[in-house]
């Protein structure tokens, strides 16, 4: 199979290459997804998960690459709630080879069905994204109507989908970003906008909740706006910073099929919009992932024409 490959972790993605892996066997529990879009998120290359496996050992050339949407074409042993030739989304395991890939194994439970009604581009840019906003909120924020939401880094694919999530469970969302950022954190619903260079983020007040996608000065300047009883929420490693009177939590996303169902239902019926940049294909996914201009949303490989 075609696969994209990284081998040298000081490269970064400029050391991504295209080819020929063989294909990977289905273990127990396992199912085999032939990949029609891959979603990949430019971090990756820092994560010590995608240079050596869970004891630590080195397991490069390794695949990667995270989100994927697909076809499901083989069954592991014991593997149930999935069959083949069903349409599916969802997060790869961290520590094996991801979905930058004609074909992924990958465990049956962190997989979700995708509706006939959903394209496959859009189906691979939900699973960190969604996941991330939607756990950061409502499991680890606790996210109840009423509340005041600073959504950093508001027109990015994290972003855009913690200010519509908040926003459809009746919070107030005040989005954060670069001046050029303003119209597009708007338009995915945040009801005001502070611009990061220029605006004073003290100005703003007092807010129940701070996800935070930036970490260092703006994360510590950011504690400080929590009311007590409320929560900095965190996806850029340890929490530096704590609220005087709240909790701050830093967390890992992990796949869930729930949730996975509650995200693309609500894609489904408008509620809820991606954010998707530039779609390439396989062929070209090196050049795509090294873009020489600001990405403007996610970007989306496509596997499968």
């Amino acid at each position: 199979m075609k696969a994209i490959v990284v081998t040298d972790e000081a490269a970064g993605t400029a050391g991504m290459t295209l080819t020929e892996r063989p294909e990977p066997p289905a273990a127990i529990n396992d199912v085999i997804v032939q990949i029609h879009a891959s979603g990949f998120v430019p971090t990756e290359m820092e994560w010590p998960s995608t240079w050596t496996d869970r004891a630590g050992r080195d397991k490069t050339p390794s695949i990667p690459g995270h989100e994927l949407a697909g076809v499901v074409t083989a069954l592991g042993y014991g593997t149930t709630g999935l069959s083949i030739g069903q349409r599916v989304f969802g997060l790869a395991d961290w520590h094996r080879d991801g979905t930058l890939a004609e074909y992924v194994a990958i465990e049956a439970r962190n997989l979700a069905p995708l509706p006939g009604d959903v394209d496959f581009t859009v189906g691979a840019s939900l699973p960190i994204s969604g996941l991330t906003a939607w756990q950061g909120l409502f499991q680890h924020g606790r996210l109840q109507a009423g509340q005041t939401v600073l959504a950093h880094g508001a027109a990015g694919a994290v972003g855009t989908m913690v200010t519509q999530l908040a926003r459809e469970a009746g919070a107030y969302v005040i989005g954060t970003g670069r001046a050029a950022d303003r119209q597009k954190a708007l338009d995915f619903g945040a009801h005001e906008f502070l611009d990061l260079d220029n605006d004073a983020l003290e100005d703003i007040g007092g807010v129940d909740l701070v996800f935070d996608v930036i970490g260092g000065d703006i994360q510590q300047r950011s504690a400080g706006l929590i009311r007590a009883g409320g929560t900095l929420v965190s996806v850029v490693g340890p929490v530096e910073a704590r609220p005087t009177n709240g909790l701050a939590v830093d967390f890992v996303v992990e796949a869930d099929r729930a949730q996975l169902g509650e995200i693309v239902q609500r894609v489904r019926d408008g509620r809820l919009r991606t954010n998707i940049g530039d779609i390439a294909p396989l062929d070209d996914a090196v050049a795509a992932l090294n873009p020489t201009t600001r990405r403007k949303g996610k970007t989306i490989i496509r596997v499968r024409p």
